[in-house]
Formats: structure tokens, sequence, C-alpha cells
């Protein structure tokens, strides 16, 4: 039975928030045959008149008696506290929030003590359904629920679990703002070719499919970064010598290691 098979028409599931991620999981649900007549979205920008499900501005529209399965927060941090004051009290819905920074003791205390909330982590490949996301429960869920909200994040990507919410920050710091530091390195990889001689637009397409094409082969099953690397570089050949450089006591490591721990600090902040 498809782990969808709990979401109704009687027992909707409700969608607070239809910007990039929460548009991206929208568009993974109803490509994995999830009735678009069994999700309410909650949305005020006029682009939502176009979603093939039922949409409205305001939680105050929202349908009297309405009983959800689900609620998922996809509104911005900043608005969480204006979303959820808004909702009414829906004490059997299991909620999944992809807010950032928000932790469980955070929605405990705007949902009540025995509220059913998964907290998770997606980066920004989910628009392209090639997320990754983490996730976190708290001991309301059962098994069922979690195998749905589990169900709900794979339709833009893969989905990991951790039983230590503590965890989230680094979790934050490697895959929510990975991305970045792919992108920059392809700005770098770019810049650098250019100062090489490469012509721009030459150098940026070189840049860009590399780092690609380089992803896509770590996407590949069994894939090991390590053993891809060690299989392109010959022993004294070109690519030894720039990996000499890259991997200096004070080369790539070292540095990204700084940067994750920064980025780290600076969610347990934000939290």
């Amino acid at each position: 039975m498809s782990p969808f098979a709990t979401i109704t028409t009687q027992r909707p599931l409700l969608l607070v928030g239809c910007g990039r991620m929460g548009g991206a999981l929208l568009s993974g649900w109803l490509e994995r045959g999830l009735d678009p007549a069994a999700i309410l979205v909650i949305e005020p920008s006029p682009t939502a008149s176009s979603l093939p499900c039922r949409v409205i501005a305001a939680a105050s529209a929202l349908p009297s008696g309405l009983m959800p399965g689900v609620v998922v927060l996809a509104v911005k941090p900043q608005m969480m506290d204006d979303a959820l004051s808004a909702l009414p009290a829906f004490t059997s819905a299991l909620f999944l929030s992809i807010a950032a920074g928000k932790s469980l003791s955070y929605f405990r205390a705007h949902l009540g003590e025995r509220a059913a909330v998964v907290r998770a982590m997606p980066n920004t490949p989910a628009a392209i359904g090639r997320g990754m996301t983490v996730a976190v429960a708290n001991v309301h869920v059962d098994a069922p629920s979690r195998e749905l909200a589990e169900a709900l994040l794979s339709a833009v990507g893969k989905c990991a679990w951790i039983e230590d919410e503590a965890l989230m920050d680094a979790v934050t710091a490697v895959s929510g703002s990975g991305p970045a530091y792919v992108f920059y390195l392809a700005e770098c990889l770019a810049s650098a070719g250019i100062a090489a001689g490469l012509p721009t637009a030459l150098s940026r397409t070189l840049a860009i499919e590399t780092v690609a094409g380089a992803g896509a082969l770590l996407a590949e099953p069994g894939a090991d970064p390590q053993r891809l690397r060690e299989a392109v570089t010959s022993p004294a050949g070109t690519t030894a010598a720039a990996l000499a450089v890259l991997m200096a006591d004070a080369g790539l490591e070292p540095l990204l290691r700084q940067a994750v721990i920064a980025a780290a600090k600076r969610s347990r902040e934000l939290g």
C-alpha cells in the first residue's frame, strides 16, 4: 500500500507556504500520485492560483471542521510564529517542518506537548528532485507517521534520519549550505581558467560541466569520492600537481572544515 494512502479528501495534506521549496515538494508529491483533491495549500501569492489543488490565501479561509492528516510547514523561519498562531489546533495531525533553525522544542511550545512533529532540513537541489534531506522526529511520531514523513520528503530526493537533534546544526552546515560551496567551487574554477588564458565563456562552460559531471559520477551506486579522485590522478601528472596544492596543510580540507564549523555555529545562533 502506498504511504500516501492515508492522505485523503477527508484527511487531507495541508501545505502552509508554497514558495520554492514548498512548490518543489508539491510537484514531487503530484508526480508520485498524490491526489490533488487531497491537498490544500495556504499561499498568498497570486501565482498559486494555477496550482492543480485547492489554494487559499490565508489560514482564516480554511474550511470549517477541517481535519488534516498532515500539516507541512514550508514558510520562512521568520514567518513561522505568525503561521502557527493563525492555524487551528489540529491535535491529530502530523506536523512536518522544513524551516531552518526551528527546533522540536519550539514546536512543542507552539503546538502543545502532545503534537507529533518532524523537523527536516532539505537543500536546494530538491527543486530538481535531487535534494538531500535529513529529518528528526519527536517522541510522539509513531512508525506509520515516520514512514509517511519519509515518503513526503523522498519525493524531492534522498532522505536520512538522525536521532540526536543537536546534529541538525552540522547537517545544515554540510548539506543545507553545501550546494553554495559547490557553486562557489565552480565560480573559482572558471576564474582560474580565465587566469590561465581561457576565454571567459569557455572557461565558465568547462567549470560548470566538469562540476556537474563529477557530481553525476558521485551519484552512481557505490561511488566513493576518494577512489574517484585516485582514478583520475596519474602519478606525477597534471592532476597530481594540482592536488599537491589543494591537499597541502593549508589547503582545501582545513579551509572547508573551518567553513563548516562557522556555518554550524551560525545555525546554533539562529536557532
